[in-house]
């Protein structure tokens, strides 16, 4: 097939190059698996910083979060102290 036999429409939209490449990298991984909604506290200034780098800054903070799940950091806890939750004063 050559690009003058392709016929455009409102259904078959010609590619956009973000659905391309969001395609490619999503193939072979699990599925995304689903959300919850949180209420989460972070400095104004970070938060700002995410909001500057345009819309989908929520999808940004929680691919960092992942990135960070996924390096498996031991972040050195006292012992005792790993899953246990702190109370609010």
């Amino acid at each position: 097939m050559k690009n003058k036999d392709i016929k455009l429409t409102s259904e078959h939209p010609e590619a956009n190059v973000k659905h391309i490449v969001r395609g490619i990298l999503r193939q072979g991984l699990k599925p995304v698996p689903s959300k919850a909604s949180i209420s989460l506290r972070v400095d104004a200034d970070v938060l700002e910083w995410f909001k500057e780098q345009g819309p989908g800054y929520q999808t940004r903070i929680n691919a960092v979060l992942r990135a960070f799940k996924s390096a498996s950091f031991d972040l050195a806890l006292p012992s005792g102290a790993r899953g246990k939750r702190r109370r609010a004063a």
